[in-house]
Order: structure tokens, then sequence, then C-alpha cells
């Protein structure tokens, strides 16, 4: 069975974790300046970050981490909660309901 091209290099991938940390960094330090922005970019560089932990994990043959998925799916489940409710207040700002 032939092997697979792998689409990603454990060098880029370390670059791409070193970025997400120092974004996450960043927006926590931030935080009260816009707590809403600063926490779903926050919650965006965790989930990204994991990622890229577990495919460096994965390409060193140590796979260590434990529970990734749900880390993921409740950070996302948070993040999509705050960005619907920031959509329907703009929407309710934004755009009136219309009325004869």
């Amino acid at each position: 069975m032939k092997k697979q091209h792998e689409q990603f290099e454990i060098e880029t991938l370390k670059l791409i974790k070193n970025k997400l940390d120092y974004i996450y960094s960043i927006a926590k330090s931030y935080n009260n300046d816009n707590r809403e922005l600063m926490g779903t970019i926050e919650s965006l560089a965790s989930v990204a970050n994991m990622f890229a932990k577990i495919k460096l994990e994965e390409l060193n043959g140590k796979e260590q981490t434990s529970g990734p998925q749900g880390f993921i799916v409740s950070k996302l489940g948070n993040v999509y909660s705050n960005l619907k409710e920031y959509e329907k207040q703009k929407q309710e700002i934004d755009f009136p309901d219309w009325k004869l």
C-alpha cells in the first residue's frame, strides 16, 4: 500500500503553534478591552493550537493529548453561541421589524 504524501511539515507546524500561542496570549492580556471579541479570538486560537498540537504529536509518533475532541467541541460551541447572539443583536439593531 502506497503511503500518502504528508501535507504538513513539523517545523512549519511549530511556527504555526508559536503564532497561535502569541495570538492567544495577546487576546488573554487585553480581554478587558473588548471581552466578547478577545474571548472569541482566545477560544479560536486555543482550538487551532489544539489541532496543531495533535498533528505535531501524530507526525512525531507520540500521541499524548487525551480528549482533544471534547476540548475543541466545547470551545467551538462557546464561540458559536456567542457569535449567534452577536448576530441576533446586530440584526435587531440594524434591521428593525418592518411594519405597514
